[in-house]
């Protein structure tokens, strides 16, 4: 079961496609969980995290890259994406240099499918994530979320709308 609207999000701590670290509880505001990262008013930032199954498949590609081209709406002084799928940081280093994105790809290689699990997202028979995404507020708060099964690809524009509700 995915985590639901009005929990606080799972924490968690994986390597990019650079191989740095990042953290979630980094982008809540100072009196949360994390140190919190400069938002426009310092108090951290909003996260659209996002899960998919594999780097370099026709579906996942699409979805990234409409990301990419709509970049300003989704990493900006309050708003941080974070794309995360269960590919290796060196897959994911080639994904990212080929289709020019410029945003962090979050590997959850190993331990396999550990945040994905947290988050109610893995699908254990494909050894996949699911295409889930979740909104989190400047606290981490989750304040919305959908998730779609591995063929259906997700609207970019209910992203931006549950932005515009923060």
């Amino acid at each position: 079961m995915a985590v639901e609207v009005g929990a606080l999000a799972p924490d968690f701590e994986l390597k990019d496609n650079h191989g740095r670290t990042v953290r979630l509880s980094d982008f809540r505001a100072a009196d949360g969980a994390g140190g919190g990262a400069e938002g426009a008013d310092g108090g951290g930032k909003n996260v659209v995290l996002l899960f998919y199954p594999f780097a370099f498949t026709g579906v996942c590609t699409g979805e990234l890259c409409a990301l990419r081209d709509e970049l300003p709406s989704f990493v900006n002084e309050d708003t941080q994406l974070l794309a995360v799928s269960n590919d290796s940081i060196h897959t994911l280093r080639v994904f990212a240099e080929q289709e020019g994105l410029e945003y962090p790809l979050l590997s959850d290689f190993w331990p396999h499918g550990e945040v994905s699990r947290a988050y109610g997202v893995f699908d254990e028979e494909k050894g996949c994530a699911l295409r889930g995404t979740f909104i989190l507020d400047k606290e981490g708060i989750v304040r919305w979320s959908v998730l779609n099964g591995l063929p259906d690809a997700r609207d970019l524009g209910d992203y931006v709308k549950a932005l515009a509700a923060l």
